[in-house]
Parts: structure tokens; C-alpha cells; sequence
């Protein structure tokens, strides 16, 4: 007969070796297994990153030279607008048969809108056209100057900034966000502007046409007074203080050339000179 303890005894040790076997197998089934879940899990996430990586890289760097291409475009089609409308104003100064030569003008002032200006308002339009400021500013500041020019020059009226671009919309297609001229530019240009009413305020004295020139001794000082209230409060003018200063020297030049017709005048009528240079306080006319 077998004791109870003794057949216990001799079933745990006979059985033991297989547990112990079984267990250690199932444990490195279990590692290998493991250790295959882990390789397989990290191979594709590391593939996956680094596609990503190279798509995103590929994104941006299209993106950039996209925005590099459409600034150069930017830029020439500011340069064009910059001459034109520089042939615009040098038109408006000529003396001869000033009617026609200002409907002349102003024909090459549409000219420049229809051709450069639309040119510009296809390229930007729709997109964040702030990006490209500085490309295109240039450009707008002398079509500002020469509209304004014009203006004056047919109505002693000013051109503002919502009928300038009142003109511009029917360049832009009505479903996109149109390219509008921002206020800064239009201050810009019309800072520019009191230099050339200068020159031609000189001219129109030369001419005999004194009361015209003491209208745009009236309209350029009006135009600086208003501007020194608002310059102080515009963010990065530091342009605009540059110009603020060149616009107060023309703005001298006009009352002091004025002023010597007055005080002058009989010394005016007696030379009869088309000669502006005897006048006080202008030494120069084309500084």
C-alpha cells in the first residue's frame, strides 16, 4: 500500500520537469512574440514619419518658390506703372495747349490703369496681397501721385482714396477678393504729390497765371496741415516722416515764390520773363 504523503510526493516530483518545461516554453513564445509585435509596430511608424516629413518639406518649399515667382512678376509690373505714370505727370507740366495736353494725359493715365494696373490687381487678387506689400507699393504710390495730378489739375479738387478705388474694382473679378490701394500707400503718393503741384505752381507763374498758382498754394498747404495730424498717429511712418520733410520744403517754395509775386509784382510785369528763377526764396525749381 502507498501512503497518502508518499503518492503525492512522487506525482509532484514525476510532473515537475513538464510544468517547468511548459512554462519556460510558453514564456519564450511569449517573448518572441512579443519582440515581433515591437519590430513590426515600429518599422511602419518610422516610415510613416519620415514620408511625412518629406511631404511637408516639398509643401513649403513649393509654396516659397511659388511666392518668389509671383513677387518678380510683382515687381515688374510695379516698375511698368512707375514709368508710365512718371510719363503721365511730365505730360501734365507741358505748357502747350494745356487742354489738350491734359486730356492727353488722362488718356494715358486709363492706358495705365487698363494695361499695368489690371496686370497688378490679376496677379494679387484673391490672395494675401499684404505679403507682397513692399513689391508693389512703389508703383501704387506713383499711380496715386499722377491720378491725383490729374484731378487737381482738371477740378482744384483732390482725388480720395474710396473713388480711386472705385475705378479699380471693375478690374477685379466680382467672385474674388478685389486688390484694393490701403490707406498708407494713397498717403504715400500723395505726400509725393505737393512736389509736383511745386513745379507746376512755378511754371503757372511764369505764365502770368498768378491767381491759379495761389490756388495751389492753398490746396498744398492744406494738404500738409492735414497730414501733420495724422502722421504722428500711424504705425511704422517712418517714410512717411521722411517725406513729411521734403513735403514742407515744397510747400515753402510755393508761398515764398507767391509772396515775391506780390511783393514783387511790378518787377514781375516790367522783365515780362518766362524765368521764375528771380523769384525770392527759389533758387531752384526742379530741387
Amino acid at each position: 500500500m502507498f501512503h497518502a504523503p508518499a503518492l503525492r510526493s512522487w506525482i509532484s516530483s514525476s510532473r515537475s520537469p513538464i510544468i517547468m518545461a511548459s512554462k519556460s516554453k510558453t514564456h519564450r513564445l511569449h517573448q518572441l512574440s512579443g519582440t515581433a509585435l515591437q519590430s513590426i509596430a515600429k518599422r511602419p511608424r518610422t516610415i510613416t514619419t519620415e514620408s511625412y516629413m518629406k511631404d511637408a518639406f516639398a509643401n513649403y518649399a513649393g509654396y516659397l518658390n511659388e511666392l518668389n515667382e509671383k513677387r518678380e512678376r510683382v515687381v515688374k509690373s510695379s516698375r511698368d506703372i512707375t514709368i508710365n505714370s512718371k510719363k503721365v505727370i511730365f505730360q501734365v507740366h507741358s505748357r502747350d495747349n494745356k487742354e489738350e495736353v491734359l486730356k492727353k494725359a488722362e488718356a494715358d493715365l486709363e492706358a495705365v490703369k487698363d494695361q499695368y494696373i489690371s496686370r497688378l490687381v490679376k496677379e494679387l487678387q484673391g490672395t494675401d496681397f499684404w505679403k507682397l506689400r513692399r513689391a508693389y507699393s512703389p508703383g501704387v504710390q506713383e499711380y496715386v501721385e499722377a491720378a491725383t495730378f490729374c484731378k487737381f489739375c482738371r477740378t482744384g479738387t483732390l482725388l480720395d482714396l474710396e473713388e480711386l478705388n472705385a475705378g479699380l474694382l471693375p478690374l477685379s473679378d466680382p467672385a474674388i477678393e478685389p486688390l484694393q490701394i490701403n490707406v498708407f500707400d494713397y498717403l504715400l503718393g500723395l505726400a509725393d504729390l505737393t512736389g509736383e503741384l511745386m513745379r507746376l505752381a512755378i511754371g503757372r507763374i511764369s505764365d502770368g497765371e498768378l491767381e491759379f498758382a495761389e490756388k495751389i498754394c492753398r490746396f498744398s498747404r492744406d494738404i500738409y496741415r492735414e497730414l501733420t495730424l495724422v502722421v504722428p498717429l500711424m504705425d511704422n511712418n517712418s517714410d512717411m516722416k521722411t517725406k513729411m520733410d521734403t513735403m514742407l520744403q515744397s510747400v515753402l517754395k510755393i508761398e515764398n515764390a507767391c509772396l515775391s509775386v506780390h511783393v514783387r509784382g511790378s518787377e514781375y510785369t516790367l522783365l515780362g520773363s518766362s524765368d521764375p528763377s528771380f523769384l525770392m526764396g527759389v533758387p531752384d525749381m526742379q530741387s
